[in-house]
Order: structure tokens, then C-alpha cells, then sequence
């Protein structure tokens, strides 16, 4: 499965950003979709899940509320709508495809986009 975010840049704190992820060729080995990040000098983290179906969603808890993940009816792009953004969620966002409902740890996921930066500006 390939995996192309898109959407990222600069806001001013308490702003929004809408993130794309397009995904083509997904394979049988591709249940969910999911949105982690990485900060500078942190480790990748996860952000947020969401089923094939689009039924099914889970959340880190320190998205409380803020962020919302979602897909299209064809499928082909999973969305992560944030709010209330705060400098803290500065980071490279990444769309990774897995196979497990609930799989928050990176090594759960076989592919990845290449990332696209939120900077969130105090």
C-alpha cells in the first residue's frame, strides 16, 4: 500500500488543519489506518486509528477531544481534522497502514508515508 500525506504547515496556536492521507494499492494484509507523529528528538508516537469500515476509531488521550479521524466513502483517503492546536502538537505527522484494530505501537505497521510538518506557533 502506498501512503501520501498532505495538508501540513504553519498555524497559530488555538488554530485547525485538516491532514489527507491518500492511500492506493492497499493489500489484504491492510485493516486500519492510522496518524502518528514525531517531534524533534522524540520518539514516533501514536496519534490516532481508524478501521477500513470508517466505523471503528481510537485516540491517544492527549488528543482529548481535539482531533478527529475519519475516511471517505471510496476509501482512498483517511482525514485527521485538528483543533485547538497547541505548540506542543509541533511534530511530523505520519500515515502508516497495519493490520491489527487497536495497534498503537509503530512496529505494528508494514507501511508508511512520508510525513508532512505541523508547526504550531505560540
Amino acid at each position: 500500500v502506498q501512503l501520501v500525506e498532505s495538508g501540513g504547515g504553519l498555524v497559530e496556536s488555538g488554530g485547525s488543519l485538516r491532514l489527507s492521507c491518500a492511500e492506493s494499492n492497499r493489500t489484504s494484509s491492510t485493516h486500519i489506518t492510522a496518524w502518528f507523529r514525531q517531534a524533534p528528538g522524540k520518539e514516533r508516537e501514536f496519534v490516532a486509528g481508524i478501521s477500513w469500515s470508517g466505523m471503528g476509531k481510537y485516540y491517544e488521550g492527549f488528543v482529548k477531544g481535539r482531533f478527529k479521524i475519519s475516511r471517505d466513502t471510496p476509501k482512498t483517503t483517511v482525514y485527521l481534522q485538528m483543533s485547538d492546536l497547541e505548540p506542543e502538537d509541533t511534530a511530523v505527522y505520519y500515515c502508516a497502514a497495519g493490520r491489527n484494530y487497536g495497534s498503537t505501537r509503530p512496529s505494528d505497521f508494514h507501511s508508511w508515508g512520508h510525513g508532512t510538518q505541523v508547526t504550531v506557533s505560540s
